[in-house]
């Protein structure tokens, strides 16, 4: 028995949900919420695996997961260690902007080395998650890139020492 939802089998390691993506409006029952919490224990499992789990068939939660992943409500995603692939420098920066910041966190979001922007309320108006190979790239990366950004009016930068915990099996409501 088919369900009208479905993606190739998972081969990631993580997920990510975006609960902020602007776009068509979708309606997550209790067996789409229960494919997300198996998916957030592990990106690797199978279709069947999952279907047996939640009392689907293999191609209904292919298609269940085909809909999350197309209306942006989740991204199927290896997680890596910077670390390990030569990006010895990780940090958060806080940002403090003058006139629209929906454009300065655009601009922000276009550097390659962001990889998360969120716009905030409080000391500052937007954070930008960065990781780089060293110290002079972080520097460059600031002077050179963020702080040439227009609207950008100060920074800072709190440099990462050790990652403690990172996660994202929060599951769902």
């Amino acid at each position: 028995m088919s369900h009208p939802d479905s993606p190739p089998g998972p081969s990631a390691v993580s997920l990510r949900i975006n609960h902020s993506r602007p776009g068509a409006a979708f309606q997550l029952d209790e067996l789409s919420k229960a494919i997300i919490e198996k998916l957030q224990q592990d990106g690797r499992r199978s279709y069947a695996g999952i279907g047996k789990a939640v009392g689907l068939s293999e191609a209904a939660v292919r298609q269940r997961v085909q809909r999350m992943v197309d209306a942006g409500v989740m991204q199927i995603v290896a997680v890596t260690d910077p670390m390990q692939l030569g990006f010895a420098r990780q940090a958060m920066i806080g940002i403090r902007c003058t006139g629209d910041t929906t454009k300065v966190a655009e601009k922000l979001a276009q550097l390659e080395s962001v990889d998360y922007v969120v716009l905030t309320a409080g000391t500052f108006d937007a954070i930008a998650e960065v990781v780089c190979e060293d110290d002079g790239d972080l520097l460059d990366l600031l002077n050179t890139k963020i702080r040439a950004v227009p609207g950008v009016i100060s920074t800072e930068t709190l440099v990462y020492l050790k990652l403690v915990k990172q996660q994202y099996n929060w599951g769902t409501r």
